[in-house]
């Protein structure tokens, strides 16, 4: 009786653990986003290369980079939110805005833009 009792709660216990199921995120922001700005000129001496990169997971979090030339500067956790058509990223813990903005199709490839066409990333 002991064993039947032990078979019957193990049982439960797999038929419990299985009902609860994490929804699957298949958003196309997942994945890698990248900016690409070059300062200098004739004032400066030499170029100055900033590349931001941002990591979008399907947990909306991800990973924020900013390289200067190729150095790394800034790493920092960012949290982002799908409302309507717009994207809304907050880095929580960064002295930095919140970028809302939206995913459009350009000769580029796929980019995110603020609502006044500014492009904060293009799909690696």
């Amino acid at each position: 009786m002991k064993k039947l009792f032990s078979f019957f709660a193990i049982i439960g216990i797999l038929l419990a653990s299985n009902c609860t199921r994490i929804t699957e995120n298949n958003d196309p922001v997942i994945g890698i986003w990248s900016h690409i700005e070059t300062n200098g000129g004739p004032t400066q001496k030499q170029e100055v290369t900033v590349r931001q990169e941002w990591i979008f997971n399907d947990a909306y979090l991800g990973r924020y980079h900013t390289y200067h030339n190729k150095d790394l500067t800034v790493i920092s956790d960012f949290k982002w939110v799908h409302k309507d058509s717009l994207y809304v990223i907050s880095y929580p813990g960064l002295d930095k805005e919140e970028d809302i903005v939206l995913m459009t199709e350009s000769d580029n490839g796929t980019i995110l833009a603020d609502p006044n066409g500014n492009v904060l990333a293009i799909k690696e």
